[in-house]
């Protein structure tokens, strides 16, 4: 037989509830109140607790904040996951619809949830070193490897033309090389190089619109984003349908 799964006591059942609760009130005062709002003593008072009982569940503000971070992205890979999932239910595994999912909801998420955004991808809270914690980097992880995942098969399956190895720049290819080894993926320098450029352009224009950096120009960048997707589409040999007249 197998090992008999021990159900939670209810002192733990109380203590993850607890822990999620204080997690989603730091949430809550991002969204509501902005990055500085984000301190123990606040989140307690929201909660009825005293700061000093936080620090039972959390040892300091930076790795409550680090926790939250954690679970945004999280959020973020299974959002993405999921659109690149239908999509290809939807298209029995086109290629193309599955990089417009990913980039699309990535876009979608970020425009629905723009103080998140700021906190992971904008300026980070004054003192937090995020990239540093073991939490945030495991969850920003499996963010990322939604769309690298996405990428290797795509190289698997229709390999498209990228720079030799001797047509980069000494520098930039061991730098490169050390990224690609860190990642574990058989990919030559070129891919890693040009998925990086597809993620600075992706990256670009959502961020541009979520702080609205746009605006001077364009009231709805939703035809520019458009743009943005075929030129990705072209880096990776994809065939894009044209921009919406």
């Amino acid at each position: 037989m197998g090992d008999v799964v021990q159900a939670p006591s209810r002192r733990d059942r109380v203590r993850a509830a607890t822990i999620e609760e204080i997690k989603s009130t730091a949430r809550g005062l991002l969204v509501t109140e902005g990055p500085d709002a984000v301190k123990l003593r606040a989140i307690g008072r929201v909660m009825g607790m005293t700061a000093p009982a936080l620090y039972r569940y959390f040892g300091s503000r930076d790795d409550l904040v680090n926790h939250v971070c954690g679970d945004i992205f999280t959020e973020i890979a299974d959002d993405i996951h999921a659109a690149i999932v239908a999509a290809s239910e939807a298209t029995g595994g086109d290629m193309t619809a599955k990089m417009i999912a990913a980039c699309s909801q990535f876009r979608r998420w970020a425009l629905a949830h723009r103080p998140e955004f700021g906190l992971l991808f904008g300026t980070p809270l004054p003192g937090l070193e995020a990239v540093k914690d073991d939490v945030v980097t495991e969850c920003a992880q499996r963010f990322s490897a939604e769309f690298l995942g996405l990428f290797y098969e795509l190289w698997r399956r229709h390999p498209f033309p990228v720079p030799a190895d001797e047509e980069i720049e000494p520098g930039l290819m061991a730098q490169l090389a050390r990224y690609r080894d860190s990642l574990g993926v058989d990919l030559p320098a070129g891919a890693v190089l040009t998925f990086l450029r597809c993620w600075v352009r992706l990256y670009g224009m959502v961020s541009l619109e979520v702080f609205e950096h746009l605006n001077f120009a364009l009231e709805d960048p939703s035809g520019m984003f458009d743009y943005t997707l075929a030129e990705l589409a072209e880096m990776v040999g994809l065939d894009y349908p044209p921009p919406r007249g």
